[in-house]
């Protein structure tokens, strides 16, 4: 019997449905404008894009200039990339204009639909960020989508690693700039670093489309993205606290693996305590519990979670002498990412490599206070509807399912449960052989490098092979039917040829370690017969095209032709067998994707499977599990367990019910539930931080836009001087209760000058006003003669240098001070007081006083600061030159050659006739002297 909710959906439709119905109209007015752009020659489609311009000038908004736009840049990818954007296309680009999240499947032309919505927001020239999920897809989506942008008469940048910043600014300047998340949030941090308007590289939050949405709003806003510094270096401690790990056992400590957390019990404490008394890390008398125990005991903490709750190969790999860590959503290794607080820094103590030393945070910023900067955002990922509440909650976004192009023909099959991962292993190596023998390309998911290499030893190994050929013989025994028997006596006979063969079923296994092999790899996975094993796809950003890549194909040939390669004759040929391979992987079924665990999320899951089945496609996905695999050991069901040995299954045997697939749900929603909640308090706390931030981000820009800052600075003096007056002559307080030679010396501290404030003070009738005006008055003087000293021009610089200079300062140590009182303060819920709330109040306090303190701080540096004196510099000159001269000398000993011809053109007294020789390389004028000890003399 269907429910109230299904019939009154199969009567009226789903919301999503009628969404998508409404922009029909809008669909319609674009294609029916098709026949005039194509009508156009090429100068007059890049003529289009002037005239919209000026459109939206004279007052047009873009909802009115969309239809041309989109069949504008319709007709330029169908030009440049032969692909004419479907009208499935057309909707989601309409839906990503509206600032909306399009769910599309994998394969349905995510990058070429956001060209339309791209090219239309970025009429108004403010610039639209295109955000990718790792360089090589910045740089590809870039390079490739660029031939549509140019044809339109649009500019296209790409940020990436390493670029200096003068590349890093044109590529910002561009009308279209694809980047990483990571490389957007940090450029937004450097740039409120700077001290020059010329050195900022963002100029503006207008619109952001993010690609793979989910994974980047979603799953690495779990932890912000933090700027650093150096701090003081404590290996030597860490290496000792390391080695006790080792020595504790059970009864020592809990892990608690839903939280991912790991502390002592009492009788760890106190074994813990012995030990760091017997290696003089504490006093005699001294407890763990004590204040001056807090290092340590975050020490402990820290190794203990390195041991017990960071595994190799899953969580991070040692590299060329590094931990590099692992991101568990895409497999990737996450280069120049680190753990905070000491975590990272206890996992290389662990792994006995160098220990880094730790880092101060000098700005940070939550993925999500950073994407809710735009103007407006929109984003694009085959998964995203589980996620449509905290989507909505924390960033405004809306989530629309776009329609296939065509419809899903992949058979997604329920999850298959083992009792024991031995037993679901042997099921997926006979599943891989099946599928190889009938020539169907496999894509298996694993969720682990140490999993994925576990799975290709199975693959390899000849005796596991063998029993399963025996097994599949004795089931052909047992079948009735004729078709039956002759179907698994085939199977055993492959398998059993398969098993005689040194490498087993052919494979190629995609991980961290083969990062670089990815495209590859993931390129050729459709290929007829290909079997690959591949830590979480999230993300991947290449489809896998049955039959192969063609593209790629055509450059591995051309490339091994060398001179002789006909890329034309190559293409045509490769594009023939790509194509006649693709047909038989059709007809072994297509893409079988094969998941050898569940993933915490079911987006991942969902993400793995929509590999198959792209663009109407056939395909299957299948799920092998076991009661061992963490979700299920963890957040499974215990009555599964009961119900599973209450059957009495023999061995090899699995259970496949809907209702598991319902329980499994349950359990994944209910962690997916934990970690939004741990993201939203995580937001919540930030938004506070966020609220300072803004603020004095604000600040550094109005101080860097402005040419003369002396009124601020003046502003400053004056209420130091009247903090300073109030504190030394409380209000409404008889003369012989003021403290006026405290206020002489804080007088001559901060503001810099020696007044008569005694003898004023002593004198018939005056007040705290009559001394805050005379004070500020000789300041006042004070600080005109040191502008005539120095010139207004250069004062007026180093007003700004210094302004900038402790702003940064102070807010780096407020930012340590924060993050002190956010470890902390939740201590106090054992008070019955809110943490949040607690944060909120003690912040401002901490926020007030750090203003105060800046004041305080600019004033006396601007009061102290003096030009030098001719003795003075040369003495400072001097010793710079000793000490670089004892540096280089220390680099590199001195050694003189034989005297050389001088250069063509070398006159002594021009620098510019020089040339540009290295500090170490023999002087231009031929003496024989290396440059540093000839004419490169400092």
């Amino acid at each position: 019997m269907l429910g109230l909710n299904t019939i009154g959906k199969k009567i009226f439709g789903t919301q999503n449905d009628r969404k998508v119905k409404r922009v029909q109209s809008l669909v319609n007015k674009i294609n029916a404008l098709e026949p005039e752009f194509v009508a156009l020659d090429d100068a007059g489609i890049k003529a289009k894009t002037e005239e919209f311009k000026a459109r939206l000038e004279k007052g047009e908004s873009l909802d009115d200039l969309l239809p041309e736009a989109f069949a504008n840049a319709r007709e330029g990818a169908k030009r440049t990339l032969g692909l004419r954007p479907f009208d499935v296309q057309l909707v989601g680009g309409i839906f990503l204009h509206r600032g909306d999240i399009a769910e599309m499947k994998t394969g349905e032309g995510k990058t070429l639909m956001a060209t339309l919505p791209v090219y239309l927001n970025a009429l108004t020239g403010r610039g639209v960020h295109v955000v990718t999920v790792n360089d090589y897809l910045a740089k590809r989506d870039a390079e490739w989508m660029d031939q549509v942008y140019s044809f339109l008469g649009m500019t296209t940048g790409v940020i990436y690693p390493g670029m200096d910043d003068a590349e890093k600014i044109a590529a910002y300047q561009a009308d279209i700039t694809y980047a990483t998340n990571n490389e957007l949030g940090f450029d937004y941090l450097r740039d409120n670093m700077k001290s020059e308007l010329s050195q900022i590289a963002q100029r503006d939050h207008y619109f952001a489309i993010v690609d793979e949405v989910d994974s980047i709003l979603i799953d690495e806003a779990r932890t912000p993205l933090i700027i650093s510094g150096p701090a003081e270096d404590r290996s030597d401690l860490y290496v000792k606290v390391d080695r006790l790990i080792p020595s504790l056992i059970e009864d020592h400590y809990t892990i608690d693996e839903k939280a991912k957390s790991a502390v002592l019990t009492d009788a760890g404490n106190e074994f813990v305590e012995e030990q760091f008394l017997a290696q003089g890390l504490m006093e005699e008398g001294q407890s763990l519990y004590d204040p001056e125990s807090t290092t340590l005991v975050h020490h402990v903490n820290n190794a203990l979670r390195a041991h017990k709750m960071f595994l190799r190969e899953k969580d991070y790999i040692v590299k060329n002498g590094s931990v590099m860590l692992i991101d568990e959503f895409t497999g990737r290794m996450m280069d120049g990412r680190r753990l905070s607080d000491g975590l990272h820094q206890a996992i290389e103590a662990k792994e006995n490599v160098e220990i880094q030393p730790e880092n101060v945070t000098l700005a940070s910023v939550t993925f999500q206070n950073y994407f809710r900067l735009y103007d407006k955002l929109a984003g694009m990922t085959g998964t995203a509807q589980t996620e449509a509440e905290e989507f909505q909650e924390i960033y405004g976004l809306g989530v629309v399912e776009v329609p296939t192009n065509k419809p899903i023909a992949r058979i997604d099959e329920h999850d298959a449960i083992y009792r024991t991962a031995k037993e679901k292993y042997t099921a997926i190596v006979e599943e891989i052989a099946k599928a190889y023998l009938k020539g169907q390309p496999t894509l298996v998911g694993t969720t682990s490098i140490e999993k994925s290499e576990y799975l290709s030893m199975l693959l390899k190994d000849q005796g596991l092979l063998k029993i399963i050929s025996e097994n599949l013989r004795t089931r052909a025994a047992d079948m009735k039917k004729e078709e039956n028997q002759k179907k698994y006596t085939d199977w055993a006979d492959g398998i059993a040829e398969l098993a005689s063969r040194p490498d087993g079923i052919p494979h190629n296994v995609l991980n961290a370690r083969f990062h670089e092999q990815e495209a590859g790899i993931v390129a050729n996975a459709g290929k007829l017969g290909a079997v690959t094993i591949a830590t979480n796809m999230a993300g991947r950003g290449t489809d896998i095209q049955l039959g192969g890549n063609v593209d790629m194909q055509v450059l591995e040939a051309i490339e091994a032709a060398g001179d002789d390669a006909d890329p034309a004759a190559i293409r045509e040929q490769i594009t023939a067998s790509v194509a006649a391979d693709k047909k038989k992987a059709l007809d072994a079924g297509g893409l079988f994707v094969l998941a050898t665990e569940r993933h915490e999320s079911r987006r991942i899951d969902n993400q793995l499977r929509g590999r198959s089945g792209r663009q109407g496609d056939p395909g299957k996905s299948s799920f092998f599990l076991s009661l061992e695999d963490d979700l299920m050991r963890i957040f499974g069901s215990e009555r599964l367990d009961k119900v599973l040995s209450t059957l009495g299954m023999s061995e090899g045997e699995a259970i496949i019910h809907p209702w598991v697939n319902k329980s499994l749900e349950k359990a994944q929603a209910k962690v997916e539930g934990r970690n939004f909640d741990i993201r939203k308090q995580l937001l919540k706390f930030d938004d506070v931080m966020n609220d300072q931030r803004k603020v004095i981000f604000g600040q550094r820009f109005e101080i860097m836009e402005a040419d003369d800052l002396s009124d601020i600075v003046k502003d400053m003096r004056d209420e130091v001087i009247e903090d300073l007056v109030t504190e030394h002559i409380p209000p409404k307080s008889y003369p012989d209760q003021w403290d006026i030679e405290g206020l002489y010396g804080k007088v001559i501290e901060h503001i810099g000058i020696d007044v008569p404030v005694i003898e004023w003070a002593n004198e018939e009738g005056i007040d705290d006003e009559d001394l805050k005006e005379r004070i500020s008055k000789e300041a006042d003087k004070f600080m005109a003669k040191k502008v005539v000293d120095f010139t207004a021009e250069q004062f007026r610089s180093v007003e700004k240098q210094v302004l900038l200079q402790t702003i940064d300062k102070n807010w780096r140590e407020h930012l340590v001070t924060l993050e002190h009182l956010r470890s902390v303060v939740g201590f106090r819920g054992y008070a019955n007081r809110d943490p949040l709330n607690e944060y909120k109040t003690e912040a401002f306090e901490l926020f007030q006083g750090m203003l105060d303190g800046l004041r305080t701080e600019v004033t006396g540096q601007l009061a102290h600061v003096r030009i030098l004196t001719e003795e003075e510099r040369n003495e400072i000159m001097q010793q710079m030159q000793a000490e670089a001269q004892a540096n280089m000398a220390a680099a590199t000993p001195a050694s003189e050659g034989e005297p050389t011809e001088p250069l063509d053109g070398f006159v002594e007294d021009d620098p510019t006739t020089w040339g540009n020789p290295g500090r170490n390389s023999a002087c231009p004028c031929g003496s024989g002297k290396k440059f540093k000890q000839c004419h490169g003399k400092l």
